[in-house]
């Protein structure tokens, strides 16, 4: 074996304190290597990753990441190996073993990441601990976004489906009143209505259909977490028909779990490769009527499939009518990281795309179901786009 290969094993094996004696610069790809085994075994360094047993809340983004990057890296036999290691490192069977800790931690999208990513390898006498744990961070987020998406959704799709021509028990009074003031009849003492304002098939139909296509690799945690439960919030919506695939390198529709998003988030596996263009094609096959469809791919775009499938299949999608929407990150966590080389050629084709918070999702959706122009939207509304 050649000395410089010896000396690389050797740094890989011993971590960064070996950099002195060995002297050898990592490539990138080791370099990501080593950061993923430095996030867990480091305890020098005091990597978010290092033993803890009651501060993962907040200060551990990058673990959950990591620990889906780890698949990518690794052999399976290895990744089981570094989860289990995980587990104990990060405090996360004691902390759900003893109530005294699980009370001292605030529980967050970060802390619901680690749990998602460890869920395979968790003790079984932890695991419904672990549900709780994610059941309170879900709570909380429902009662900061979900009526307000309720309300943002359900206000565009009553603007969609104004007619001027409603049947009685479909007239919106306030707004035909309001447009009718200029009719007031003095000799009758009313409004005399020159044309009644309303709503077609209000409650009666499915006025939309919506695909949330959500890449679950280990980049993208955080936009997991928070997509799963806006699917939820929207499936609960008997206005729209909701359905919800996550993916990697393969493909799983998570559409009959929308009534929990607990469920929703423990059916996810964050980390592995990535086959958006996979991912596309199933949900092609879901979508039945283009014109009145809202498709929503959250991806970093970084594509392991074939790059030239998945645009094609966007073109298509376009083409046909469907208000398509790329979103390189929905979380809160700054600018992301993403394929900018994909994210241009998806625009081109009139896809928009960027990244957006949880927050502006809710107006996003509504837009959409507007059919809005989501590029002029975003421009307005996502700061630095």
């Amino acid at each position: 074996m050649p000395d410089d290969e010896r000396l690389r094993r050797w740094r890989m094996v011993l971590g960064s304190e070996a950099d002195p004696e060995t002297g050898t610069a990592l490539s990138a790809a080791d370099r990501s290597v080593d950061a993923a085994l430095a996030a867990l075994y480091d305890a020098e360094r005091g990597e978010p990753g290092t033993k803890r047993s009651a501060g993962l809340g907040s200060s551990a983004p990058r673990v959950a990441r990591w620990l889906g990057d780890i698949r990518q890296y690794f052999p399976s036999t290895v990744v089981q190996v570094m989860q289990r290691d995980a587990v104990e490192r990060l405090g996360i069977t004691r902390m759900l073993m003893e109530p005294e800790l699980l009370n001292a931690v605030e529980p967050d999208v970060h802390l619901v990441s680690t749990l998602l990513a460890l869920n395979e390898v968790m003790p079984e006498e932890t695991k419904q601990t672990a549900r709780e744990v994610v059941g309170r961070v879900v709570a909380e987020l429902e009662a900061r976004l979900a009526e307000r998406t309720r309300a943002a959704v359900s206000g565009a799709l009553n603007r969609a489906g104004r007619t001027g021509r409603p049947r009685h028990s479909d007239i919106d009074w306030d707004r035909t009143i309001r447009a009718n003031l200029k009719h007031f009849s003095p000799a009758l003492g009313t409004i005399v209505p020159d044309r009644l304002v309303g709503y077609a098939r209000r409650n009666h139909a499915v006025q939309r259909d919506v695909v949330l296509a959500i890449d679950q690799s280990g980049s993208m945690a955080e936009s997991v977490v928070y997509a799963g439960l806006f699917g939820a919030v929207l499936g609960s919506m008997r206005a729209l028909r909701t359905s919800l695939v996550v993916f990697d390198t393969a493909v799983v529709d998570l559409t009959d779990e929308l009534d929990d998003p607990v469920d929703v988030l423990f059916g996810t596996q964050l980390g592995g490769g990535t086959d958006i263009n996979r991912a596309v094609a199933y949900c092609e096959q879901l979508i039945t009527r283009p014109g009145e469809t809202v498709m929503v791919l959250i991806s970093d775009l970084y594509e392991g499939g074939i790059r030239e499938e998945l645009l094609r299949r966007a073109r298509h999608l376009v083409e046909s009518g469907v208000q398509l929407i790329a979103l390189l990150a929905l979380s809160d966590s700054g600018t992301p990281s993403y394929d900018a080389e994909n994210a241009a050629a998806l625009a081109d084709l009139g896809v928009p795309t960027f990244a957006c918070t949880p927050e502006l999702f809710p107006d996003l959706m509504a837009a959409a179901i507007r059919r809005d122009d989501i590029s002029a939207w975003a421009a307005a509304n996502v700061a630095g786009d």
